[in-house]
């Protein structure tokens, strides 16, 4: 274990929340969700310095694709969501169950070089093979020298990927699925009732083109989270229907005299990721809402999704399924050859020979 590691109750990841699938089309997205209804002032209260262990199984999944899960037998793109408090330390235990050389590498947090989860540090699994990496995370400290500034903690919405898989940069990795989202809590954060995790990698959303791309589903006034993260080599950006946030860390206004700027588009570029929370339907009531990237071309070629916001019963609204049928019977560009696999749609081609040794393209 990572000699920096803080030592603590040794408490499972999952212990408030179970992954479970959410999309009602195409491949289920793996989501975490309060057990129960959560009150709306319900906020973050972790004991501080937990350690905290996971497993996780990388995987081949269908039309090449790979993926991460929590259960043999159960990856999915994305993988998990893993979630911490600022101090606690998370050791995950990534068993390769493929023929090929991977890892797990992490962003927002902090980490020794044998945990770094690069071929630069030696870091990764061979086939086959089980290794541990330890994260940690810290709280917001002075930075000194008698000035009023200060350090960042880890708290924000990040992610983890391959690094290792196809090149010593992880490229094949990432485009065949191995990745997914990471949340770093500050204590007195809002918890969400759902949470879901939209990836923007090459031209699809979590390795898929619509009308195949997951259907994200809350209920009228619940309180929502979404992780977006970018990947690939093309530039985008996300857009949501009819709901809004605050261009800050958590998506909320601090005070009514906070100048931070509403938005409902935001840039999400390879490497990118950010998250907020918003109430389903607020102010607009329910329906089919669309997320997409607003770049008009990627949109058109099946970079788009649907956010369904049921009445409070958790029946259907008026016209969302209506809305959801013409969804499925648009008509998307053909994707270009050097996009992932999508596992649910017919492969593009994309799979580049394995390199053995450093290359750079």
């Amino acid at each position: 274990m990572d000699k920096h590691a803080q030592t603590g109750w040794f408490n499972k990841l999952v212990t408030r929340r179970s992954v479970l699938a959410t999309s009602t089309v195409g491949l289920a997205v793996p989501a975490a969700m309060t057990l129960g209804a959560a009150a709306p002032s319900n906020t973050a209260n972790a004991q501080q310095g937990v350690v905290k262990k996971v497993t996780i199984y990388a995987e081949d999944l269908p039309n090449s694709a790979l993926g991460y899960g929590l259960e043999p037998g159960k990856a999915t793109i994305p993988g998990p969501l893993l979630e911490i408090y600022e101090g606690d330390t998370l050791e995950i235990t990534l068993v390769n169950r493929t023929n090929r050389r991977l890892s797990i590498h992490p962003h927002g947090v902090d980490y020794s070089t044998d945990s770094d989860g690069a071929p630069l540090n030696n870091s990764f699994n061979n086939p086959g093979e089980t290794r541990v990496y330890t994260w940690r995370s810290r709280e917001m400290s002075a930075a000194g020298g008698g000035s009023r500034r200060f350090l960042p903690g880890s708290a924000g919405y990040w992610h983890y990927h391959d690094h290792a898989a196809g090149t010593d940069h992880g490229t094949l990795g990432i485009a065949k699925g191995l990745y997914g989202g990471l949340i770093v809590r500050r204590r007195g954060d809002i918890l969400p009732d759902k949470q879901f995790v939209a990836v923007f990698n090459e031209m699809s959303i979590n390795n898929l083109i619509a009308p195949n791309t997951p259907i994200f589903e809350a209920n009228l006034g619940q309180r929502v989270e979404f992780v977006a993260i970018g990947h690939g080599n093309q530039f985008h950006t996300f857009h949501l229907h009819a709901h809004r946030w605050a261009d800050n860390r958590t998506g909320y206004l601090e005070s009514p005299t906070d100048p931070t700027p509403s938005v409902d588009n935001k840039d999400l570029n390879p490497g990118s990721s950010f998250g907020f929370q918003v109430i389903a339907g607020e102010g607009v009531g329910p329906g089919a809402w669309m997320y997409h990237c607003h770049v008009q071309d990627h949109s058109e070629r099946g970079m788009s999704g649907i956010f369904l916001v049921r009445n409070a019963d958790g029946s259907m609204p008026p016209g969302a399924q209506e809305a959801i049928d013409r969804f499925k019977g648009h008509v998307h560009s053909a994707a270009a050859t050097a996009e992932p696999v999508p596992l649910q749609a017919p492969a593009t081609g994309f799979a580049p020979k394995p390199a053995e040794g450093h290359e750079h393209h």
